[in-house]
């Protein structure tokens, strides 16, 4: 692959689509939102046609599958499937869980939310939604992300459900799970205002940080990012399966000498094309148009009120940066706010109004476990079970109440991990401030001139590693100085 940096030159357009499943039951009935391996209860097989949308056009992307006249069959659970997902029965009304997630990210990403808007139909009859068409609604418009390269402008955020699970596909026959099919998404789409790959790199990792703050589902199969891009003379190309970080700029800059080489080659036109492990793409439709959208006939509009959005506004949670700027205000190093933020932080933030003091809290959640498990050979997992957060709070209490010291923290969680009971953890032989002093000022007489090191090594081998070790330095420092 040749050298493609002069983007300006160009013309290098693009802007991205994220599809973010959000954690909650389905979005127009009630069924659960999770996926299943068991065998299904039924088999249902449907023929899907197309449909012209609202300007009477049949979209080319609809005639491109129409054209294939496959028949589809859906695998159905009694249990966890309903008459909805089989297109039997209308939808119900919008799941408000969902609906208030949507809004959490939209005013995440400083959106102007539509108070009223219609719920749509989208024509898609490649089988993965057994009615030929995909509800959606917009609910958001004309917001901005933050990045290094300025402002990236969000041009909608739309609520709509997935599709149905793909379980095998050839050009015989396509078979789907209808456990996937309804499950809330929001749709994140910037405008066509992104200029080189790096920034598109940025942009999808600020939109992911936001995400990840939100009650969203995770795991491989619950984001699908896709970015569209071109350069000057050529038409807009949508790449699916853009999600994988590392890969990114590679994808962009082998899209770049594709569609140069088409220019060459005289080929120009859009197409819908489906990212590789090795950054090169494979055609796989043609570009969808604007001809397959239509009114939702089974349910009102929409109408999201003042109180709904105050109400929402009233809990947005923080981002990743901000919570790390205030970590590293209260103290905490780069190396532990690291680890704070990579899945501790609910039980940091619980502790730090037991206790406060947010190193020993962060050490205790984050850092020590690990460290634990190094010692004992096990498993990290099989520490955190031994050291929960209520066994955590309840060694902070006993230093509030002045049982142990800070120094001992350390020594009686690592008895804890060990298999000793708490209790017992907990019943230390400590040493008065008085006899620590008199013990130190002996030690510091009998072996003058060493440094604060050699005495604390002295000490803790004549007292024991259970000794205050804070407060036998602060001894230690104060008789050196003398």
């Amino acid at each position: 692959m040749s050298d493609v940096k002069d983007y300006p030159k160009l013309g290098l357009k693009a802007g991205l689509e994220i599809h973010q499943q959000l954690d909650s039951g389905k979005l127009f009935c009630a069924c659960p939102g999770y996926l299943r391996s068991d065998e299904p209860d039924l088999l249902v097989k449907r023929k899907l046609h197309q449909v012209a949308g609202e300007t009477g056009e049949i979209d080319a992307a609809v005639m491109h599958e129409a054209a294939m006249d496959k028949a589809f069959m859906y695998q159905y659970y009694r249990d966890t499937n309903c008459l909805v997902e089989l297109d039997e029965e209308p939808p119900h009304q919008i799941n408000q869980d969902a609906l208030h997630e949507a809004l959490k990210i939209a005013l995440l990403l400083n959106c102007d939310i539509y108070q009223d808007t219609q719920i749509m139909r989208k024509t898609v009859i490649d089988g993965s939604n057994t009615s030929g068409f995909q509800r959606t609604v917009l609910i958001a418009r004309d917001g901005y992300v933050e990045t290094s390269f300025g402002k990236v402008p969000i041009d909608s955020v739309c609520l709509e459900e997935d599709s149905a699970r793909i379980i095998i596909k050839d050009e015989k026959q396509a078979v789907y799970r209808l456990d996937r099919l309804g499950i809330p998404l929001v749709e994140i789409a910037t405008a066509p205002a992104l200029n080189n790959p790096e920034q598109i790199k940025e942009a999808a990792l600020k939109l992911g940080e936001i995400l990840r703050v939100c009650n969203v589902k995770r795991g491989i199969g619950t984001i699908r990012q896709d970015v569209n891009m071109s350069i000057k003379g050529h038409e807009r190309v949508e790449i699916k399966g853009f999600q994988e970080p590392r890969m990114m700029v590679a994808t962009c800059n082998f899209e770049i000498e594709r569609q140069l080489k088409e220019l060459e080659e005289g080929t120009t036109i859009g197409a819908v094309r489906n990212a590789l492990e090795d950054g090169s793409t494979v055609f796989l439709r043609p570009m969808p148009g604007r001809a397959r959208m239509y009114p939702e006939t089974d349910l009102p509009l929409l109408h999201i009120s003042r109180e709904i959005i105050d109400a929402v506004k009233k809990k947005l949670p923080k981002l990743r940066n901000e919570i790390r700027d205030e970590l590293k205000k209260r103290g905490l190093s780069d190396e532990l706010v690291k680890l704070v933020l990579e899945g501790h932080l609910d039980e940091f933030s619980a502790l730090s109004k037991v206790h406060d003091n947010p190193n020993l809290i962060a050490k205790m959640v984050a850092l020590w476990p690990h460290e634990f498990a190094s010692k004992f050979k096990k498993e990290e997992s099989a520490i955190r079970e031994v050291l929960t957060e209520a066994v955590l709070e309840r060694v902070l209490l006993a230093l509030n109440q002045k049982v142990i010291g800070e120094g001992e923290v350390k020594g009686i969680l690592l008895k804890i991990a060990e298999g000793m009971s708490v209790a017992d953890a907990l019943r230390i032989e400590r040493v008065d401030d008085a006899e620590l002093e008199a013990k130190i000022r002996q030690l510091v007489s009998e072996k003058p001139g060493l440094r604060e090191g050699a005495y604390m090594g002295l000490i803790i081998g004549t007292l024991g590693k259970d000794v205050d070790k804070r407060r036998a330095m602060e001894i230690v420092k104060k008789l050196l100085v003398r």
